[in-house]
């Protein structure tokens, strides 16, 4: 396996890992609980806060699965694409509240959401073992 193969695998499981965690709490915790430990969920629309939750579940699923199986791997990028555009509406988001101190974790996401777009944008099928 080339070091491009295994720095592109260790960017997808590690975002793969973070989106899968943070969107599984988002779609089934209860929302108190999320404001305590975010703030933010607490006041937006409960179905935004779900729908974000369900979005980075399927991404997290889109990094891993297209191209593991071979089966329509460029969406691995359209995964990464998705979790990139997320990560600078968070951004956005950080910044209208005053929460600067998320921002690196943010942007460390967001690079390697980046890399990952760059890196499977014209990848054809690269399993784990390859």
């Amino acid at each position: 396996m080339s070091k491009k193969t295994m720095a592109l695998w260790g960017a997808q499981v590690l975002l793969a890992a973070v989106f899968a965690l943070a969107g599984f709490m988002k779609a089934t915790q209860p929302i108190p609980d999320l404001a305590a430990m975010m703030g933010w969920p607490g006041e937006v629309p409960v179905a935004l806060v779900r729908f974000i939750g369900a979005a980075e579940l399927a991404a997290a699923a889109g990094l891993i699965l297209p191209v593991l199986t071979g089966i329509m791997p460029r969406l691995t990028a359209l995964a990464a694409l998705g979790l990139a555009t997320i990560q600078v509406l968070a951004m956005g988001l950080h910044i209208y509240r005053g929460e600067l101190e998320v921002l690196p974790v943010n942007a460390v996401l967001l690079a390697l959401a980046v890399y990952v777009i760059l890196g499977r944008r014209t990848s054809r099928s690269v399993p784990a073992t390859a």
